[in-house]
């Protein structure tokens, strides 16, 4: 039922920014010899699981040199020195959650 008066109801989902799609990265062609970064994005106990990952990557990829490291905040903050460090040093990064 109504009384006759109106009510003004806002959009909650708002104007969310258009998403800007990018390529994937290219495939590499071999990982022997190539630096990998293991990066730990900091979410809750998330450190045992990158710690057994790269116990594991590199047992099965000796050739490979396996570098594991944190975001310097959490997982939703950007961490731009460590974005440079991998593109200086890295051939390629795995980024992961862990549970």
């Amino acid at each position: 039922m109504t009384d006759g008066n109106k009510i003004t109801v806002l959009n909650p989902l708002g104007h969310p920014p258009p998403i800007k799609l990018e390529p994937m990265a290219p495939r590499l062609d071999t990982l022997d010899g190539k630096t990998i970064y293991v990066v730990d994005v900091k979410f809750p106990a998330s450190k045992i699981f990158g710690e057994e990952l790269i116990k594991i990557l590199k047992e099965q990829y000796p050739d490979t040199n396996w570098v594991y490291r944190e975001k310097i905040a959490e997982y939703f903050e950007d961490d731009p020195a460590l974005w440079v460090e991998i593109k200086a040093k890295g051939h390629g990064m795995i980024q992961f959650v862990g549970h």
